[in-house]
């Protein structure tokens, strides 16, 4: 009795939706937990590399936007953390009423416009999260090229290669926020682990920006499916209940017909 019920739970489990919600999870964790730290890392650099201080005042400026994306980065991961479990909760119901297709199971079609509605919002997410991860890979081209700088600077002597914040528009084209290799701030900041470890805690928040995506693919494709299960199953119920009608009255027709011989007899 106990290995058949473990047999039974284990034959409910939707793994489809759990692989893809295990994949979302940790996508939204790294993206969140690196992102979240490389923008206090970026905050620290600026402010002791670049000498730039916060403005007084409601003036939005560059630590302001990095301050709205850290509660932006709040908000996903609560809000995708409990995305996961309402889609883990349609695919249990989903895996349940395919395999309680031939049984008492009656499928309504409420449950068919939460499926709909779950794969319209899934693909609105998926794009969204294609747009997080175009964005997110804007800091790791911008952390490169800082990289190669610190990296050219130590093979070719002699040479004068600076970075300025105004190529990509973290400062007004008033503002010189620049750091040059000729200046012992730029030797510091390439020795610093705080550069390097900055830079790839970016590198895998893209990886999980990147692996948010895949999972919304994947729910996109177990959505889908589940969908198409469960409109043939709507389509098989309603075959079954005309069949059984049918029967019925054939049955009635031929229970009348036998009536009425017998009273025809006596």
């Amino acid at each position: 009795g106990c290995f058949e019920c473990c047999i039974k739970c284990l034959g409910g489990i939707p793994y489809a939706s759990l692989i893809a919600t295990i994949l979302l999870y940790a996508g939204v964790a790294l993206f969140c937990g690196c992102g979240h730290e490389a923008l206090s890392g970026t905050v620290n650099i600026l402010q002791t590399y670049f000498e730039m201080t916060r403005s007084a005042g409601d003036v939005i400026d560059v630590f302001t936007m990095i301050d709205i994306f850290k509660y932006v980065i709040y908000g996903v991961a609560a809000a995708f953390f409990v995305y996961g479990i309402l889609l883990m909760v349609e695919g249990f119901f989903t895996t349940g009423a395919i395999k309680d297709l031939y049984g008492d199971f009656k499928i309504t079609t409420c449950g068919r416009c939460v499926s709909a509605w779950f794969i319209m919002l899934t693909y609105i997410f998926m794009l969204a999260w294609l747009g997080v991860t175009a964005f997110t890979s804007l800091p790791v081209y911008m952390y490169f090229n800082l990289w190669t700088i610190c990296q050219n600077a130590t093979v070719v002597d002699g040479t004068n290669l600076c970075l300025d914040l105004r190529q990509y528009g973290i400062v007004t084209i008033g503002e010189e926020k620049k750091v040059c290799t000729s200046s012992e701030s730029f030797f510091k900041m390439c020795d610093s682990n705080e550069l390097n470890m900055t830079f790839h805690l970016f590198i895998v928040a893209l990886a999980g920006a990147g692996a948010a995506v895949i999972a919304m693919v994947h729910y996109l494709m177990v959505l889908s499916a589940n969908w198409a299960y469960v409109k043939d199953a709507c389509r098989m119920q309603k075959y079954e209940d005309i069949k059984s009608k049918e029967e019925q009255e054939l049955h009635d027709i031929h229970s009348t017909r036998s009536k009425e011989r017998l009273n025809a007899y006596t």
